[in-house]
């Protein structure tokens, strides 16, 4: 389709959409909608099939450590069959600022589970951080949901952190049925398809925008310095201006009493 401005575009500042008449608009997004509702059915597709992917079966006594100690996995379903998890990074000895921008991002995101268990799903988030540094950081988040360290716990309990993991039980035996990391954790971040459909989107480098569309800010990397437009958003100063200088945080992590700017990341390595 070919959509033709009216006499108002002349006025319209630099990366801006063209402006039309109401029903130009609507036959525009009508034809949007075609595109949109044949990509809604696809995904529906590929949620079937993920469906009838194969299992594997672990040993589902092995310890985890959470605010009472030791136990073993099988007790992260809470009595439920299934068990969706979030595999959460950890700095070893970093302070709350320093840990992962972007698993914070995920982890705020999923602050109730109430939806999940209303459907026979348990959830917890797993990290490789020690307890005794992990307990603190939950604390200083508020999170509610569970926690637990699988420190040296061997894949598919462990491993592969930055990423979602679903199991499913039956009765005292364990399976793996499902994991995803990367861009396939994205659905359980609710405010990236809300930008998607905004004009200026996420503003990330890799988006096919208009010529003249805002850039994401050059805001620096935190490994070698270079500029770092994907995901900018994620850690912040106290003002809200995106920065992955030592003085930033984690986004989630302004809304918490007591964060300040701080002089460092403190990040001494890193345990994945």
């Amino acid at each position: 389709m070919t959509i033709r401005p009216n006499d108002d575009e002349a006025t319209a500042r630099p990366g801006r959409p063209p402006v039309v008449d109401l029903a130009t608009w609507q036959a525009a997004r009508d034809e949007l909608l075609v595109r949109e509702k044949a990509h809604t059915y696809e995904g529906d597709a590929i949620a079937a099939a993920r469906r009838r992917l194969p299992m594997v079966e672990f040993d589902g006594t092995v310890k985890v450590v959470g605010p009472e100690g030791p136990l073993p996995f099988l007790e992260l379903f809470q009595g439920r069959e299934e068990l969706a998890v979030y595999k959460h990074m950890w700095h070893d000895g970093a302070p709350h600022q320093g840990q992962c921008e972007g698993c914070t991002t995920m982890a705020w995101q999923l602050k109730d589970a109430v939806y999940l268990n209303a459907r026979g799903v348990s959830f917890a988030i797993v990290t490789t951080g020690p307890w005794e540094e992990v307990a603190p950081y939950v604390e200083f988040m508020g999170y509610t949901q569970p926690w637990y360290s699988v420190r040296d716990v061997p894949a598919p309990v462990g491993g592969g952190m930055g990423s979602i993991a679903c199991f499913l039980r039956d009765g005292d035996r364990a399976f793996l049925t499902y994991s995803t990391t990367g861009r396939g954790n994205e659905p359980v971040n609710g405010f990236l398809p809300l930008l998607d459909m905004t004009p200026y989107g996420r503003r990330e480098a890799w988006e096919d925008n208009p010529e003249g569309w805002p850039e994401a800010p050059q805001v620096g990397s935190p490994v070698g310095g270079h500029g770092v437009p994907t995901c900018w958003y994620w850690r912040s100063d106290a003002d809200g201006n995106a920065t992955w200088g030592p003085t930033g945080r984690p986004a989630a992590q302004w809304t918490r009493p007591g964060a300040t700017p701080e002089e460092t990341l403190g990040r001494r390595g890193r345990h994945h």
